[in-house]
């Protein structure tokens, strides 16, 4: 897979949102964001942050594979607000070896312009971009965007969400594409969220084809303010041969 379509995935899991905080240790709906990679509408609480680190992400099929660990700030700016900030190092393998270097920095902003309590429903525009930071191949090496909108859906405790945007994708080669996906989220215990989900990106080079990505995925509150999510699953790319493979693991603190 091409690095720009690699760094667009992970900016989809990245820009966080509100992800089991002390109200859903209180049977509250539940909602998701990381570790899956289909965002959702609901920001973080104004005043509050949320911090994912480390946060490592990795994809390939055999030998082949690459990804990011670092660390994620999102901050309740105001009501409906979140900013989020990504810093990560990127890493890749094939048979040439191991590559490291810095990855791209990657910018957002989340606003819910719709939220409605009775009837369980909210939406967001999510819009980021990524800066060119990245070393060593690690990166887009140029401005990347991402500008999607995200729509939840809660039911006692079981959480529908999903959605989708557009991919600003330049540079030689390459070229712009949809992408969008949809969650299905139960909160099975106080303390633990579970979830599946399908997600497609069109092809992010000229000639190239989509990926299409399944995935199950958990929220584990280990108590306090500390929370551990995991996610994988296979990953299909149009024409390649093999289903490859996608998998995330970060703790996620909350203040």
């Amino acid at each position: 897979m091409a690095t720009a379509c690699i760094a667009a995935k992970r900016r989809l899991r990245i820009r966080a949102a509100a992800l089991l905080t002390c109200s859903a240790l209180c049977a509250s709906p539940a909602v998701a964001g990381p570790p899956f990679d289909t965002d959702d509408p609901e920001p973080t609480e104004t005043g509050h942050w949320e911090i994912y680190a480390p946060a490592a992400d990795i994809e390939g099929s055999g030998e082949e594979f690459s990804g990011a660990t670092g660390i994620e700030l999102n901050y309740g700016a105001a009501p409906n607000l979140q900013l989020t900030v990504g810093i990560e190092a990127g890493y890749s393998h094939d048979a040439a070896g191991w590559r490291w270097g810095a990855g791209d920095l990657a910018v957002s902003a989340k606003y819910r312009f719709y939220h409605d309590e009775a009837s369980g429903i909210q939406i967001a525009a999510f819009p980021g971009i990524t800066l060119p930071t990245a070393t060593n191949g690690q990166g887009a090496g140029r401005v990347t965007a991402l500008l999607p909108v995200w729509v939840q859906k809660d039911s006692g405790a079981w959480s529908v969400f999903g959605g989708g945007g557009y991919a600003i994708n330049p540079g030689p080669g390459n070229r712009d594409y949809w992408t969008g996906g949809i969650a299905l989220t139960r909160q099975v215990t106080p303390r633990l969220l579970f979830g599946i989900e399908a997600d497609r990106h069109g092809a992010d080079t000229v000639g190239g084809g989509g990926v299409t990505s399944l995935g199950m995925g958990l929220i584990y509150h280990l108590g306090g303010r500390l929370r551990l999510l995991a996610s994988s699953g296979p990953k299909f790319e149009d024409n390649a041969g093999p289903a490859g493979y996608h998998g995330f693991l970060a703790i996620g603190i909350d203040y």
